[in-house]
Parts: C-alpha cells; sequence; structure tokens
C-alpha cells in the first residue's frame, strides 16, 4: 500500500519544444483539435469557446500566454493534438497542447525542485522537473496558471 502513495500518475504532453505533465486526477479528457468559436474582447491567451457534449469549455492558449513557439511536428504527430480538457473544481478549462504523449508513473521523490531559469513557462507555475532519459519531465501546477483574477475573467466570458 505505501507503495503506490508514492507514485504520481500523470499525463504527458508536448507544448512548443518540451515535455509537461499534469496529475491525471485533474484531466477530465483529452479531445482532438475542434471548432473553437472565438469570443471578442477575450484576453489574447483564450482561443474561444468549445461546447463538449453541452458543456461550455474556454479553450486557453498557453502558447500565447507564455510566448512559445507551435511545435514543428510531423503529419502523424498532427493526430496528437488537440485539447486536454482540465478540472478545476468549479470550472473546467481546456488548453492547447501539440501533442499528448502518454500516461506515465512516476516516484514522488523523483521530482525535484524547478530550475530558476526554464525556457518557456516561468517556474512558479511549475510543481517540479523530472529528469528523463530523452530530458526533463515539467510538472504543471494547474492551479497557478491563473490568478484568481483571470479565472474570474474567463469564466465572465464562459456564460
Amino acid at each position: 500500500m505505501a507503495e503506490q502513495d508514492t507514485q504520481i500518475q500523470l499525463v504527458t504532453f508536448q507544448i512548443s519544444e518540451e515535455l509537461y505533465g499534469i496529475d491525471i486526477m485533474d484531466v477530465k479528457e483529452i479531445v482532438r483539435v475542434q471548432d473553437i468559436r472565438a469570443i471578442p474582447n477575450a484576453p489574447s491567451y483564450v482561443e474561444g469557446l468549445f461546447n463538449l457534449r453541452g458543456e461550455i469549455i474556454p479553450i486557453i492558449s498557453l502558447h500565447k500566454r507564455f510566448h512559445l513557439k507551435r511545435a514543428q511536428l510531423g503529419e502523424d504527430d498532427e493526430l496528437l493534438s488537440g485539447f486536454i480538457i482540465i478540472d478545476l473544481g468549479d470550472m473546467k478549462l481546456g488548453v492547447i497542447i501539440d501533442k499528448v504523449e502518454r500516461v506515465v508513473a512516476i516516484e514522488a521523490a523523483e521530482i525535484q525542485p524547478p530550475p530558476q531559469m526554464l525556457k518557456g513557462i516561468g517556474a512558479e507555475y511549475i510543481q517540479g522537473v523530472v529528469n528523463r532519459e530523452s530530458g526533463y519531465l515539467i510538472l504543471l501546477d494547474i492551479r497557478k496558471l491563473f490568478s484568481a483574477k483571470e479565472l474570474k475573467k474567463i469564466e465572465e466570458i464562459r456564460r
């Protein structure tokens, strides 16, 4: 039983050139790219709204929010792009990803504090990093990606 307590399941995905992970418990689902309805006067990083089986979900571009380039993907990899629908408790958000990777289990002891100088997304939004053979995996803290004020504005857009 103690062994399960030290493992964390992560959904991993690529944004720009980096590999990110989110706790699987925060992920509602992964959706292929669909039509998004643009919203006038929304913050620049809000791509618009998406209707997921009757539920209206704001779609966020971390590319625009953090000034990241889109990944250069081959035709096969483009089939793996889409949105990760995350559950923030009282609201769901869709985050545009370049490519979904896979679900991985990591040991909590493997997580290291984020380096102060990471390319792309700032250290304040990062829970930690895990060294992998192919580089490192960045664990996003989805509850810190947006301030309370930003979430309120996104919620107002959704209505």
